[in-house]
């Protein structure tokens, strides 16, 4: 496992790929860079970067804020490394001159890059939506839509204001998806980890990538 990311740390990011799965030889894989912010769903998040770790045409980018980090002790016990140790790269989150901040890192390769933001706290939202972003994880949302490119946000609050709703509509008509932390029941699950897997299988699908994780068969 990698260690926690340092804010002050002079490199942009940890890299993994020694002890990642082998990507697809004589392909560029597509990037997908996972943000994490500091709600609740830090169960999703690792169920995100495990599935995402086993695609062998997907590069794995992870970005977990200061205020995750926290989170990650209550619901999980663990730090940041439970996370890390899915990413072949781990940007800092607060080194703003980082590749995802630059729109042309997102284009480098022949696929561009998606990005999807699990679980989005409404601080973070709320940033975005205003385009007054202050870390990496919210500048790489604020990249993805001026560049086009697929995001993918994962709120998670109960209940919503008119203040929460008003900035899902406007990052919603900027461009990007909006999917709750909302999991389904139709599949018969038997365990937190059927729904979780169902709720990254949805999130996949929106980004185009190719999965096993089960849908509804009507």
């Amino acid at each position: 496992m990698t260690s926690a990311i340092s804010p002050t740390a002079a490199a942009d990011q940890t890299d993994n790929r020694a002890a990642m799965p082998a990507l697809s030889p004589g392909t560029r894989p597509r990037d997908i860079l996972v943000g994490v912010s500091g709600a609740s769903g830090m169960p999703l998040a690792a169920c995100l970067l495990r599935s995402l770790a086993a695609m062998p045409h997907v590069r794995v980018h992870c970005i977990i804020s200061q205020g995750a980090h926290a989170v990650l002790r209550a619901e999980c016990e663990s730090g940041p490394e439970l996370l890390a140790q899915y990413a072949h790269h781990v940007h800092d989150a607060e080194n703003l001159g980082a590749g995802p901040s630059s729109g042309s890192w997102w284009r480098r390769g022949p696929e561009p890059a998606a990005m999807i933001l699990a679980p989005c706290s409404m601080g973070t939202l709320g940033a975005i939506a205003s385009g007054a972003t202050r870390n990496l994880v919210q500048r790489s949302a604020d990249v993805a839509l001026k560049e086009r490119l697929p995001l993918v946000l994962v709120p998670r609050e109960s209940p919503l204001s008119a203040i929460h709703l008003r900035n899902m509509l406007a990052l919603h008509e900027a461009g990007a998806v909006i999917m709750p932390l909302c999991p389904g029941f139709y599949l018969k699950p038997q365990s937190v980890d059927d729904l979780l897997l169902h709720l990254c299988g949805r999130i996949f699908d929106q980004l185009g990538l190719p999965h096993n994780l089960g849908r509804w068969p009507g």
